[in-house]
Order: C-alpha cells, then structure tokens, then sequence
C-alpha cells in the first residue's frame, strides 16, 4: 500500500511559476511510475507528466512540453512537478499518482495509488 500526499499548489498569475510536490510513503518498492493528472471543473482528468522510478525516464504531455519539468528525490521519496510560464488553462486540481505496472503512463486507469489533490489557480 502507498500513501500519496500534494502540496504546492495556490493562486498565481498568468507568466508566474509553480512547484509542486508529491510525497510518497508505505512500501515505496511497490511502483514503477508516478504520473501527474490534472482535471479541471467539466472536464475529463489529463495526464501531464510521467517519471519512472528506476530509470532516467520522464514525459510530458504535449499542452505542457516546455514549460513543466518532472524531477525525483529518492532520498526524499518526492516527485516535484516545477510549472513555468503558467496559464490560465493549466487551471485544475493536480493530482499525482503511482502505479505498479503501467504500460500506458497516459492512461490514469493503469495507476493504482493517488493522492487526494492540491488545487492551482492561474488568474489575474
């Protein structure tokens, strides 16, 4: 069983930057990638980003490509999610999310653990 705790988000104007944090504790051998999802009010959840645990591995969705960058702490059992130049479309609760064996990172079914969310606003 894994825990998954966010934290990072808030209000930030549109250009302004972002990182967030997710924290993962339990039995950290159990997952092989974390991903990060968004879902934004009427909207279906997105992935955004997908690390793997063991290799030097990350994607991004195309939306985001340029502008987020996915890193780990092993140490720290901590995947950061840094946002740049953000806009008021990356609007969403942000999610992170561990699975054990996923064949297709976009796919947020394949994932088996998630945290409960931390919210960023992009406004002026």
């Amino acid at each position: 069983q894994l825990q998954l705790v966010e934290s990072g988000g808030g209000l930030v104007q549109p250009g302004g930057s972002l990182r967030l944090s997710c924290v993962v504790s339990g039995t950290t051998l159990e997952y092989n990638v974390i991903g990060w999802f968004r879902q934004a009010p009427g909207k279906e959840r997105e992935g955004v980003s997908w690390i793997s645990r063991t290799e030097d591995l990350a994607n991004y969705a195309s939306s985001v490509k340029g502008r987020f960058t996915i890193t780990r702490d092993d140490a720290n059992n901590t995947v950061y999610l840094q946002m740049g130049s953000l806009k008021p479309e990356d609007t969403a609760v942000y999610y992170c999310a561990a699975g054990i064996w996923v064949y297709d990172v976009t796919d947020a079914s394949a994932y088996d653990f998630w945290g409960q969310g931390t919210q960023v606003t992009v406004s002026s």
